[in-house]
């Protein structure tokens, strides 16, 4: 199994965040992911260079400015707690994130053609969907989804699954361009565990010969790295509720999310 798909937190080479995974890093060609920690009063700033981003506060709140533009972040406490707001930032920009009370940031990104307009994702209009019944049930908040916020490439969701579940089943792929049916993406999560000691458990296995293959236990702070192949389910430990940032993107001309479920497992578990 690759276990260089499986990126422990801690393993970020740049000192300024606590994970930091770009196209380079991951070995493809679209979507990236940062976790930044600010200590109160503190700030970071970076250029958006040939990619397009969004702001979206773990815990506490945040000012985000992009350019000349301000954007006001609430934030939220953890990620368990609530929704939050985001912003976004275009391609060629230079962007600063300011917290008073200091907290945790992602980034999420993708190399992108089109410079959209900066702008402020509002909590309130975040769609929460209840996905699957029974053990399968988990919520996922469809902040950056395809078909509820504009990017040029970006897509990422939250999904929070209840301890005990699995989600991400049955197992799913999106690593062939089939019009209509499928579209091609490269996918990153990023997990938290509720509570201490938690972990989980993410599996992905090949969709061809030579594929991706790995049994993750994923633990806060850690990222799994889907460049292709089958993926789910992700296993929360029971007593413990599972959160997951999905972050993707790719080369179709469209921006879409189109997958396809694995034959062996779908039959009454959509």
């Amino acid at each position: 199994m690759r276990n260089e798909l499986h990126v422990p937190k801690g393993a970020a080479a740049n000192v300024e965040y606590a994970l930091d995974i770009d196209p380079e890093r991951a070995g493809w060609g679209y979507s990236a992911l940062r976790v930044v920690e600010l200590a109160p009063g503190g700030t970071h700033t970076f250029a958006t260079g040939d990619s397009e981003w969004i702001v979206l506060p773990l815990n506490g709140g945040c000012v985000v400015h992009v350019d000349e533009e301000r954007f006001p972040l609430l934030g939220r406490e953890h990620v368990f707690a609530s929704v939050t707001d985001f912003a976004y930032a275009p391609r060629d920009a230079r962007v600063q994130i300011a917290s008073d009370a200091g907290g945790r940031f992602a980034l999420a990104g993708a190399k992108c053609e089109r410079r959209l307009p900066a702008r402020r994702g509002p909590a309130s209009e975040v769609p929460v969907e209840v996905r699957g019944s029974g053990t399968r049930t988990r919520h996922v908040r469809n902040f950056a989804a395809a078909d509820t916020f504009v990017c040029d490439r970006l897509i990422a969701v939250e999904v929070i699954t209840p301890g005990g579940n699995w989600s991400s089943y049955p197992p799913h792929k999106h690593d062939e361009d089939r019009p209509g049916e499928e579209s091609e993406l490269e996918e990153i999560y990023y997990f938290e565990i509720d509570g201490p000691n938690g972990f989980g458990y993410q599996r992905v296995f090949p969709s061809r010969e030579g594929g991706s293959d790995v049994l993750a236990e994923v633990r806060t702070g850690d990222a799994v790295l889907v460049p292709d192949g089958w993926h789910g389910p992700s296993v929360a430990q029971p007593g413990h509720d599972m959160y997951y940032l999905n972050v993707m993107a790719g080369p179709g001309k469209n921006r879409e999310w189109r997958i396809c479920f694995h034959p062996d497992h779908t039959e009454g578990y959509r």
